[in-house]
């Protein structure tokens, strides 16, 4: 039986509030039916509140709605992020005064609170689960739209498979992309020509190796896969293969299955915001430019099904070029614009299929739009009166 995806598009008929995307969200938590659901719950809010400069991330007035609704219903909610994103979290607007229910760091102010849970994948052994996500009894996943530079995509998973670890395993999920070899150096011994491999990469995806002095060392997530090295490295020396770029998206659908499995069933709800989406992630400390249209506002228990309604609600927008910082390059037309903009390696389709794989919901849905664009004749516009 196909999930349930609650949506409510971007676009409204009229110039009336009740058409806006925080009152379609309103109608997503009735959907949901969070608060017949959160009574004696301790709620906690997983959000991404960006850092430093970053302003495009979840509105406040979309997180109060959220807090409210959970007040209303009976929950203790708390709004969560990791700590260095935390720390100044107020100057983005994510305040306790503002959203109405406290602010903590996922792991403690030093990153030590944490559970601990074996599931073996590549380099990982062990997951360290943050401590006030496990200590939760109701998780509200909440999750900005964006591009991103190592999978082509964040949303609910990857707010949920980065955001809900601490910091070494936060490492170790990127360092997945390593574990299979890409470098062969026996089939490269002349430094020269080690320099020439490194030099062709214009987007500075290859440099030396830090442990390994001589060797080289792939940075992905400026690597979008253009082959220019492969030109100029020497036969057998250089590998550009999918299971390296794969890695990290298998490794975020472990991450959630570990952190989703220490909430009880029925436990877990997912809201995702796809408006001002940007080239890479939030946590990159600034905002630039959209680089497609605003979708909307999705919401549903199934975390695989949102994240694929996202992607199929997307998949046909047009990438907008003009947007692009100077520094990226497109050099594929094929697929989802997220995977124009970062390779064909990077494709975003690939979390759901992993998720899908590991029993967390599947990519099967019926999206219900909780208000559909009417077509109505042209009001005149009546203004807020001065007094």
């Amino acid at each position: 039986m196909p999930s349930q995806v609650f949506f409510g598009s971007a676009r409204q008929a009229r110039l009336d509030a009740c058409e806006t995307l925080p009152a379609k969200l309103d109608l997503i938590i009735d959907q949901l039916h969070i608060r017949d659901r959160v009574k004696g719950e301790t709620v906690a809010i997983k959000m991404h509140t960006g850092h430093t400069l970053s302003y495009s991330t979840v509105h406040p007035v979309f997180v109060r709605k959220l807090v409210k609704a959970v007040k209303d219903g009976g929950g203790k909610p708390f709004v969560t992020d990791v700590s260095w994103d935390i720390r100044a979290a107020e100057e983005r607007g994510y305040s306790p005064d503002v959203l109405g229910c406290p602010v903590y760091p996922t792991a403690g102010i030093d990153e030590k609170y944490y559970y601990e849970h074996e599931r073996p994948f590549k380099n990982i052994k062990v997951w360290k689960v943050a401590g006030m996500i496990e200590d939760a009894t109701f998780l509200l996943n909440l999750a900005h739209v964006k591009g991103h530079p190592v999978c082509g995509f964040g949303a609910a998973f990857k707010n949920l498979a980065l955001g809900c670890v601490v910091g070494e395993t936060r490492g170790a999920i990127h360092d997945t992309m390593h574990f299979d070899p890409y470098w062969f150096a026996d089939k490269c011994p002349a430094a020269d020509d080690v320099k020439r491999v490194m030099e062709a990469c214009p987007f500075g995806a290859l440099v030396e190796d830090k442990h390994h002095p001589g060797d080289l060392h792939m940075h992905f997530e400026q690597c979008n896969q253009c082959g220019r090295c492969l030109q100029a490295a020497p036969p057998g020396s250089l590998k550009i293969d999918p299971v390296n770029f794969y890695a990290f998206q298998e490794a975020c659908a472990y991450s959630v299955a570990v952190s989703l499995g220490t909430f009880a069933p029925g436990k877990a709800t997912h809201i995702s915001l796809a408006t001002h989406m940007t080239p890479v992630c939030d946590c990159f400390g600034f905002t630039s430019m959209p680089i497609m249209a605003d979708a909307g506002v999705f919401g549903s228990d199934d975390i695989v099904a949102i994240d694929q309604a996202v992607l199929d609600a997307t998949c046909n927008f047009p990438l907008l070029e003009e947007n692009l910082p100077t520094v990226m390059e497109v050099h594929t037309r094929e697929g989802h614009p997220f995977r124009q903009l970062h390779g064909p390696y990077k494709d975003p389709y690939l979390v759901t299929q992993y998720g899908e794989q590991l029993g967390l919901g599947s990519r099967q849905y019926e999206l219900v739009d909780v208000l559909p664009v009417a077509q109505f004749a042209r009001p005149s516009v009546t203004y807020i009166p001065a007094n």
